[in-house]
């Protein structure tokens, strides 16, 4: 399939958190899809409605209809990536969060479009009771993934598949998001996934890590928790969230890549 429109849903993965920055916007690996895409079709059209902090009822509710809206049949690849924010929060309910997954992921489909849909890393390389709860909750979680997009004809994007893919180097210093490495990493999986040109070195592991000292990571800890972590908890307290009030990057299908000449 030559895709001749890409619409990209979701969250802070697919806005494109942490990043290099492009035409004033994070760049994202959806962004560098896009510019591979592009290539393949000479009317090429891509838009971004994803936004950082979205809960899976958010992305449904502010983000299907506009994409639906755009479908111009299974030329338009559509991807899906919600719900992790939810399930990282506390008070998270399975019962209610992975079947409302579910159902997005039909109601998009029925569109005609292409869907395109990601697993979450299980495996981290964190360790202790928190990496335990993580692993735990997301096994659950993709397991729905596959699921419903096993029975739709989705497609999936499993970045458990890959050992690498738990390399911290991938993220950015808030530990969360992936840095630009991680950005070019996911982007290169997803063209070899949807059959177009990629990198056929990004499954290589990284060079190993050199050891750090004791007293350096401990600093970056402290640091990392007063910049990132205390800011997350007093938004959780405050029931905020730091895609309130942002838009998204591309509401509407445009030409890609953008020509600011």
């Amino acid at each position: 399939m030559i895709y001749s429109r890409f619409i990209a849903l979701g969250d802070s993965f697919t806005e494109g958190m942490c990043d290099e920055k492009r035409y004033g916007n994070y760049r994202g690996w959806a962004d560098r899809v896009a510019d591979v895409m592009a290539t393949a079709h000479s009317d090429f059209t891509y838009a971004n409605l994803a936004i950082r902090g979205k809960l899976v009822s958010q992305v449904i509710d502010e983000q299907i209809s506009a994409a639906l809206d755009q479908v111009t049949g299974p030329e338009t690849l559509i991807s899906f990536h919600a719900g992790a924010n939810d399930v990282i929060r506390p008070g998270y309910k399975p019962e209610i969060i992975l079947p409302m997954y579910s159902d997005a992921v039909r109601r998009l489909a029925a569109s005609g479009a292409t869907i395109m849909v990601f697993t979450v890393l299980e495996k981290t390389g964190n360790s202790g009771k928190s990496a335990q709860m993580w692993q735990a909750r997301f096994n659950v979680f993709n397991k729905n993934i596959r699921a419903v997009a096993n029975e739709v004809g989705a497609i999936v994007v499993d970045a458990n598949e890959e050992e690498s893919f738990s390399d911290k180097r991938f993220l950015a210093f808030d530990r969360l998001h992936l840095n630009p490495m991680g950005h070019d990493r996911v982007a290169q999986a997803v063209l070899e996934v949807i059959g177009l040109p990629f990198d056929a070195k990004w499954r290589e592991p990284l060079p190993d890590a050199k050891p750090e000292p004791k007293i350096l990571r401990a600093a970056v800890t402290t640091i990392w928790f007063i910049t990132f972590a205390l800011p997350w908890l007093w938004r959780r307290a405050r029931g905020k969230s730091s895609g309130d009030g942002r838009s998204c990057k591309y509401p509407i299908a445009i030409h890609w890549p953008l020509n600011l000449d």
